[in-house]
């Protein structure tokens, strides 16, 4: 199971590089190891994969996020947040569904976040989603065995499954409504502080990750043009 549970949490790395969608190994680990060992080994992994994409974007895909940025309006406010309080922010990002999970971790490595605050935010962040995942994909699991056979579930195992599984929803719901609000409280808040000003701040180039550059967003696409 060490190495099963190892093996679980490295599958992170490429498929969040390349931006695949990662529920199906939340799911798989809640299946294969049950809740205490999959929540552990799918919350590191999760982690893992996450730096690993961060850190991609921020030395040779640098280029390429910079070119994204644009397709995504709502990351301006963002990083301007950021750069204020880049925990807090990195944090709510996790908790709400504002901008794509995957494509996030490219667009916050040119943020001036620091690497440990971004891990760290991050690992908090995402532990709501990766617990009602991993609690489903255990619940699955225990009907794949009644299926087959295998075991036999009560009518108490039934209640704790049904109430523990909707006690997940409520609680994903509750935490995405609260980090919803906090979020758009503090975007707009920074967002009046910087009234005017159409530049983005993102982290410097891999040689100076310590000083900020600053690089212009078209924001009109017509007047521009012209």
């Amino acid at each position: 199971h060490t190495y099963a549970q190892k093996g679980g949490a490295l599958a992170y790395i490429p498929l969040t590089v390349l931006a695949v969608p990662a529920s199906i190994l939340t799911l798989g680990g809640g299946y294969l190891f049950g809740l205490p060992v999959g929540f552990v080994a799918d919350s590191i992994g999760a982690t893992i994969g996450a730096t690993a994409a961060f850190l991609l974007g921020r030395t040779i895909g640098r280029p390429y996020v910079l070119s994204k940025c644009k397709d995504y309006p709502k990351f301006q406010a963002v990083a301007i947040a950021i750069q204020r309080s880049g925990f807090k922010i990195v944090l709510l990002l996790r908790l709400v569904p504002l901008l794509p999970f995957n494509m996030l971790n490219y667009l916050l490595s040119v943020t001036p976040v620091g690497i440990v605050e971004y891990m760290l935010a991050s690992w908090l962040g995402m532990m709501p989603i990766t617990l009602a995942l991993v609690y489903v994909g255990t619940t699955l699991k225990d009907l794949s065995d009644v299926t087959h056979g295998w075991s036999e579930i009560s009518t108490t195992r039934w209640v704790l499954i049904i109430s523990g599984f909707a006690m997940s929803i409520l609680l994903i719901i509750c935490v995405t409504r609260v980090a919803k609000s906090a979020l758009d409280k503090a975007l707009a808040e920074n967002g009046e502080a910087d009234l005017g000003a159409p530049q983005l701040p993102v982290a410097a180039s891999p040689s100076d990750l310590h000083q900020p550059l600053v690089i212009r967003i078209d924001t009109s696409n017509e007047d521009h043009e012209k």
